[in-house]
């Protein structure tokens, strides 16, 4: 690892591996926070329809046990796991669906194949001492007791204040002090779960902070993320060197197929090919200088006519690729040649035949 400072931001593929790897940045407090919020809301505005239920389940209940045998207990147990279904489903299927929410929001959702591989260091001992008497142990113990000691003030407050209403509880009906210590336990449930949700939205960018702070690179980082991706400079150059006389040595076998090779002496060469099936004179090798020479040497082993016109030669190589047609504009220039050519090439075949 680079001991330079890590003053960059992380690139793509940093963050990328990271995610990989299950690093995101994420507050647990955040989603339990977020769940208990979510039950305690459920609980409470069903709570009226929660206790008209169980009154119609008890009353059902003593009815049909005075008329029927509770030895065959189908309906009871029935009745039962539907009002305790109706009673904690709703506020779990909550508590879970803002927990999963609260984790999808903070760092979407992450399959991170690499941190499921086993590692024989988390079965270490001595790692897992170290790690409980580490400082980031110390630091998770006191972020947990600053809001756990908030919640535990505002609960004494609570009491405190209603203390003398506890006092007199022995003199008070059933139903009104039922309800008193309900709207108590709501009152502690609901300022401790806003406790806890402004303590882990703190945590969260904490956490994040740090994340990003991991996150950092080097500059000498960020140049080996750069070799690797796109590759090292210098074989970049090897390869592309590679190609480049992969490509010379095909154009040069091209040139036995021309039909004339125009030159300028010194500098320019440009292999013509013509034929029936041709529209016009296609250009297949062009090179100057060394590689001129070397067209006109590939030509000659070949027994390929070579013409010598600069002003034509040059006007090809200019104009034309490799593999394209002549312009409209160098017909005349080029037919001139070929026609040339054909009539050297028809007065050597006469020659032979004498």
């Amino acid at each position: 690892m680079s001991s330079e400072a890590r003053t960059e931001q992380p690139t793509p593929r940093r963050r990328e591996k990271a995610r990989e790897q299950g690093q995101v940045a994420r507050s647990r407090e955040l989603s339990g926070s977020l769940a208990l919020l979510a039950a305690t809301a459920v609980l409470v505005g069903g709570l009226e329809r929660s206790l008209t239920s169980w009154h119609a389940f008890t009353r059902n209940t003593l009815n049909y046990a005075a008329e029927h045998d509770l030895t065959s207990s189908y309906p009871l147990v029935r009745w039962t796991a539907t009002e305790a279904l109706a009673w904690v489903g709703l506020p779990m299927a909550a508590a879970w669906g803002a927990a999963t929410l609260a984790a999808v929001a903070q760092g979407g959702v992450v399959f991170a194949p690499a941190a499921l591989e086993p590692k024989l260091s988390r079965l270490s001992p001595a790692q897992k001492a170290s790690q409980l008497f580490s400082l980031t142990a110390l630091s998770g113990i006191l972020k947990a007791l600053i809001p756990a000691g908030v919640i535990v003030w505002l609960s004494v407050s609570v009491v405190v204040r209603e203390w003398p209403r506890v006092l007199s509880a022995n003199a008070a009906d059933v139903h009104p002090f039922t309800a008193w210590v309900c709207a108590v336990l709501f009152e502690i449930t609901w300022k401790g779960a806003l406790v806890m949700a402004i303590w882990s939205a703190a945590d969260y960018m904490l956490v994040r902070q740090k994340h990003e702070g991991d996150l950092k690179m080097s500059r000498q980082e960020i140049k080996e993320e750069m070799k690797q991706s796109e590759g090292n400079p210098q074989s970049k150059a090897r390869i592309r060197r590679m190609q480049r006389q992969v490509r010379r040595s095909r154009m040069l076998k091209d040139v036995e197929k021309a039909t004339v090779v125009v030159v300028n002496p010194t500098h320019f060469a440009i292999a013509l090919q013509y034929g029936p099936r041709f529209a016009a004179p296609v250009v297949v090798a062009k090179g100057r200088d060394a590689l001129a020479e070397q067209i006109k040497q590939a030509a000659r082993w070949a027994s390929v006519p070579i013409m010598e016109n600069p002003p034509l030669a040059q006007a090809l190589y200019r104009s034309v690729q490799i593999g394209q047609q002549i312009p409209s504009k160098l017909y005349t220039a080029v037919a001139e040649i070929l026609a040339f050519v054909y009539r050297m090439q028809n007065q050597a075949a006469q020659r032979r035949t004498r």
